[in-house]
């Protein structure tokens, strides 16, 4: 067996369950699941419909590299989301369907790291797992980088050394942030882009939540747009993944793209068609409608304003929690240790909020034991409007117990 394995550390959800295990709420409680990030909101009619439009091409073998209209669809989309103009990708080189950028976030790891090179891998700490698993599997070292309400939950890249810098071959990338809905304004993307032009490393930008935002507010920026506004229109070093699991309630599809630098979608394609990964013809035919569909997207936005407004004015006052930026996660600080805190709600008020600290590594320094994830919960608002405002009561209901 291959003994980076042994290196995995236990998966967030795996690391609930045993926290939870012999824990018994009160009978009569129905459960409310805002542990996992799983999108609730219905799935637009049409992908359905296009799925059972297409099923007749379950007959054909799919290319790894996707159809054309697949792939001129999320360009499309692209130059119109990030306003790119003339500087839009081009949909035959720099273009990839992926199924789910879960697989994909992992598989680039493997097919662009040099693991006899002492490799880096930097990501932000608290951050998703795939990151860290993807960096020990592909022999490189992860380096964490803290992310804290001082620093706005945007990591202080001026902080990391040149040494770092020049070990680095990968930098994951999460604008919006998982957990904290942060956003990397176009002057730190832009200066990421430098970054990885002097010390040669990769950017590869985590972006699967960035059409979830407050709809009065301009969308976040993306890595391809600060790459073109910086004069880089070929997004050399550059790599975003985007994903229809969030944005179109469509976590059961599996569909994503990757896209940016074309020598490296160029070899990652090669890496894939060996992996064995291509999409059903079904799934990239309503794939390229719900690229092409912004109505379900904005109807999506309004619906998560209308819950984080109604769970933070039960919650302000009872929790040290805030609006995030985007994303549909809050952050709330806890007011015991968040393992504790994730227990008892379950034990008390049968309401499942998964540990900050299972989504983070403590962080090295003066204080060893230094944790940003420690401390506080992650609460996914997927869950229905009368479903989250449940929730919001029950852990109301328990904060004013302690």
């Amino acid at each position: 067996m291959n003994p980076r394995l042994d290196r995995l550390q236990p998966y967030p959800f795996e690391r609930l369950g045993s926290l939870l295990a012999g824990a018994t709420p009160p009978p009569g409680l129905e459960p409310i699941r805002l542990s996992i990030g799983e999108p609730k909101h219905p799935t637009p009619g049409f992908i359905g419909e296009t799925l059972a439009a297409h099923l007749n091409q379950l007959a054909a073998y799919p290319a790894t590299k996707g159809t054309p209209e697949l792939r001129q669809a999320i360009a499309a989309w692209l130059t119109w989301r990030f306003e790119l103009g003339a500087n839009g990708p081009d949909p035959d080189r720099q273009v990839l369907p992926v199924n789910g950028t879960r697989e994909a976030l992992f598989a680039f790891a493997q097919a662009v790291i040099d693991g006899d090179r002492d490799a880096l891998v930097l990501m932000p700490n608290p951050f998703y797992q795939i990151y860290e698993g993807a960096a020990l599997l592909a022999g490189a070292e992860p380096r964490y980088l803290p992310c804290t309400a001082e620093n706005g939950f945007i990591p202080d890249f001026d902080a990391v050394d040149d040494e770092t810098w020049s070990r680095c071959q990968l930098l994951y990338l999460c604008s919006p942030g998982n957990p904290t809905g942060a956003i990397a304004d176009q002057a730190t993307l832009g200066h990421l882009i430098e970054l990885a032009h002097r010390h040669d490393f990769i950017i590869a930008a985590d972006e699967c939540y960035a059409e979830i935002y407050h709809p009065d507010s301009p969308p976040p920026v993306g890595l391809l747009q600060a790459a073109s506004a910086a004069g880089h229109d070929d997004f050399s070093r550059c790599v975003v993944f985007h994903s229809l699991s969030k944005r179109s309630n469509a976590p059961g599809l599996r569909s994503g793209f990757v896209a940016g630098d074309a020598e490296v979608l160029r070899r990652f394609l090669a890496y894939r068609t060996y992996h064995g990964c291509a999409m059903a013809l079904p799934q990239q035919a309503a794939s390229a409608r719900a690229w092409a569909d912004e109505a379900h997207v904005a109807e999506n936005r309004r619906l998560y304003r209308e819950k984080f407004d109604a769970v933070l004015a039960i919650l302000g006052d009872v929790l040290e929690v805030e609006r995030p930026a985007a994303g549909f996660y809050l952050w709330p600080r806890t007011p015991m240790a968040d393992t504790e805190f994730a227990r008892r709600l379950f034990a008390e008020q049968h309401v499942t909020v998964l540990p900050g600290s299972f989504l983070s590594r403590p962080s090295p320094g003066d204080d060893e034991s230094a944790d940003p994830g420690a401390g506080r919960v992650r609460m996914a608002l997927v869950a229905p409007l009368a479903e989250c405002i449940a929730a919001a009561e029950r852990i109301a209901a328990f904060c004013r117990t302690l």
